[in-house]
């Protein structure tokens, strides 16, 4: 049973966001069911059918001079992955198809084979040629996609409800909400104190250093200076106010990249640092079941 994710990817329409599919990455392992055997598939949108690396491809009683004319007839052929698993399959033809490429135009065999992915199996029409040479011996096209799924050719990771976010700067690792209602990172702070300050004027401080005090929720602590990038609106049940926001960078240990972070006092809640939109937005999914 497929999870359902919930995306941000600026690279797809709004529209999107309306259908609730799963979705399949460049690449994703198949099964051929007649014969039992797995591939690692490119996902083509654009291509009408999908494709299988085929050889030894006979047809049975003779081919004809046209391959046409062979519609109906047997074909008897041999498959084999990149882990050297071979089998022997027989199917009718249905068609032919004329695939125009930068070799010139082929004419390929096209017969009914069920693919299978995390157990969604369907039949298709699948055309035949050798892909030998080719890095994907299974290419998936539009005629197994349609209606069923989108494509992200990002292959963005994804990432759960709750995960461990670690900040630079503080050398902290926080059990972090991850909160696609929101629009910004939010971290805990205390002890905000601004050099040089302009008790006036928040936007007055923009570019001024500030120093803060944070805690993760095992109550390790450090304190942090960097610079007042910015100041953010925020509206929530309580009403609205005025926040300062910094540049820190924070992400997946290992894997951190630098965003704006609003600050707030964070201490009557349970997570001290929310993950908002402006650090998933085109490098993850979000899997609520994670």
């Amino acid at each position: 049973m497929f999870r359902v994710l919930i995306f941000f990817m600026s690279i797809l329409p709004a529209y999107c966001f309306a259908y609730n599919k799963p979705i399949l990455g460049p690449y994703e392992t198949f099964s051929l069911e007649e014969g039992n055997v797995n591939f690692v598939a490119r996902i083509d949108t654009g291509a009408s059918n999908s494709s299988l690396h085929a050889f030894d491809m006979q047809v049975v009683g003779g081919a004809s001079k046209r391959k046409k004319d062979d519609i109906g007839k047997m074909l008897r052929f041999s498959t084999d992955n990149r882990d050297g698993k071979r089998v022997e399959l027989r199917a009718p033809i249905l068609g032919v198809s004329s695939v125009n490429n930068a070799q010139g135009t082929e004419s390929r065999y096209i017969v009914e084979l069920t693919l299978n992915f995390a157990g969604d199996a369907r039949k298709v029409k699948v055309n035949l040629r050798d892909r030998s040479h080719m890095n994907f011996r299974m290419l998936i096209g539009r005629n197994w996609l349609e209606g069923h799924y989108l494509v992200n050719v990002q292959q963005l990771p994804v990432i759960g409800a709750r995960a461990p976010i670690h900040i630079v700067e503080s050398d902290l690792t926080y059990d972090a909400r991850i909160d696609t209602g929101a629009v910004e990172n939010s971290l805990h702070a205390t002890h905000i104190h601004i050099h040089d300050a302009d008790k006036d004027s928040m936007k007055n401080n923009v570019g001024k250093l500030v120093t803060f005090t944070t805690a993760n929720e095992r109550g390790q602590s450090a304190e942090v200076t960097t610079r007042i990038a910015d100041t953010s609106l925020i509206r929530n049940a309580q009403g609205s106010e005025i926040r300062y926001m910094v540049e820190l960078i924070l992400g997946e240990p290992g894997k951190e990249y630098k965003v704006l972070v609003n600050l707030r006092d964070r201490t009557k809640m349970r997570q001290k640092l929310l993950i908002g939109r402006n650090w998933l937005e085109g490098h993850y999914l979000v899997d609520v079941d994670k």
